[in-house]
């Protein structure tokens, strides 16, 4: 149970700095296009070439992860988001950005599906849905502080230092990962399924003959594409629509935050408690309450409105995050998890890549955020439908199974 915790632990740690990096650009984004004069396109797009490299390095994180071990991979990958976060506090032009950007989102693009594979090997299927949960908590935890600390960072050190203080921080967790993480590999000793697909396909193979995780794919697409809407975009737009300062924007995105934090906790708690076969339901009830109240977000007529609409928003977007990787950790063999993970992550970093794009050519074209969110809105529609279709099987540790009881 000690190893358990310490590895849980190291891989929350690691994965709060990617959390951490990945929300500070969007407060930090606003002095950088002032310093290199970028307009709303430029943004969009600076704030989306992170998650082209890492949806591309999700697949060959995942087969590298099942073939070498998710210890190593996750070293890397910390090493990795080390070092180009400190070289984007660097850059002097649009050109130099996008390129450590995307080299940035190259390095990190293993972590997920290697620390899921991680899980996978460390804790039982009955608990891997909560272990799932407190890793991607850290998200949460990072939605809470960042706002706060960017602000009073960014005004008291500027944006280059902070990238170069992040950096020194993950050179401090790449060295507990050399030392302190230990992954157990006993689990996969005691899952046949696990045995049959090493005797058997490839894992990308097996992954992608399973129909589920199809449907996963979609789900992932479409709610990270909400997702990442919202949270990179959020500061600009309480800033030029709003009209608040960036200390205010902070203090009031704690709110949101920490219902992201609850959200993911208690969605792991439910996922491992819910009765096999009824794992959508809340899915389908989060992406019904997303998609109508992000309607009265952009609609609000005072900021107390806005946020508590986003607020409830957030939870829901949480608490859909967790359930698709609950379920996808519940149905997949332990030894093709980190392919798995990384092909369903495919499709929420694509996301991750096309929702600012999309929202900063939206904005410049027509002056306004509201076709954005009517966009937005559209998206937790298809998860909804996707979520709908899913259909788990009552022996999830059976690859066979699986690739035939979902269509």
């Amino acid at each position: 149970m000690k190893n358990k915790s310490v590895i849980l632990a190291l891989l929350f740690l690691g994965w709060a700095l990617g959390n951490f990096d990945r929300f500070v650009i969007n407060y930090a984004i606003v002095d950088i296009s002032k310093d290199l004069s970028l307009n709303a396109t430029h943004t969009g797009i600076v704030l989306s070439t992170f998650f082209l490299g890492y949806a591309i390095m999700q697949i060959p994180g995942g087969l590298l992860a099942d073939k070498f071990g998710p210890r190593k991979i996750v070293t890397i990958s910390v090493l990795l988001l080390s070092l180009f976060t400190g070289l984007t506090g660097g850059v002097n032009s649009l050109f130099m950005l996008l390129v450590i950007r995307f080299l940035f989102g190259l390095g990190e693009g293993g972590f997920m599906p290697a620390s899921t594979k991680a899980i996978s090997e460390t804790f039982p299927h009955k608990e891997r849905g909560r272990a799932q949960s407190i890793l991607l908590s850290s998200g949460g935890v990072m939605a809470i502080l960042t706002p706060i600390l960017s602000a009073y960072l960014l005004i008291s050190f500027g944006w280059r230092p902070l990238f170069i203080g992040v950096a020194l921080i993950g050179a401090l967790v790449v060295v507990l990962y050399l030392f302190f993480l230990k992954v157990p590999h006993e689990a996969i000793s005691q899952d046949s399924a696990s045995m049959q697909v090493q005797q058997g396909k490839s894992p990308l193979k097996t992954v992608l003959k399973m129909p589920l995780l199809w449907s996963i794919f979609v789900s992932f697409f479409a709610i990270y594409t909400v997702q990442w809407g919202l949270t990179s975009w959020i500061p600009s737009y309480l800033s030029s629509v709003r009209g608040l300062d960036l200390v205010s924007i902070g203090w009031v995105q704690t709110i949101p935050g920490v219902a992201m934090l609850i959200g993911m906790l208690l969605g792991g708690v439910i996922m491992d408690k819910i009765p096999q076969g009824k794992e959508k339901i809340p899915g389908i009830i989060g992406t019904v309450l997303i998609a109508v109240l992000m309607y009265f977000m952009f609609t609000a007529t005072s900021i107390t409105s806005f946020i508590i609409f986003q607020t409830i928003v957030t939870f829901a977007i949480a608490v859909v995050i967790i359930l698709l990787n609950a379920i996808l950790l519940k149905n997949t063999p332990t030894s093709v998890a980190g392919s798995a993970m990384g092909f369903v992550n495919v499709g929420g970093q694509l996301a991750g890549f096309l929702a600012p794009t999309l929202i900063g050519f939206i904005f410049d074209a027509s002056g306004s955020f509201d076709m954005a969110f009517w966009m937005l809105i559209g998206f937790a529609i298809v998860c909804l439908i996707a979520i709908i279709t899913f259909r788990t099987t009552k022996q999830p540790e059976q690859p066979e199974q699986l690739s035939s009881s979902v269509s």
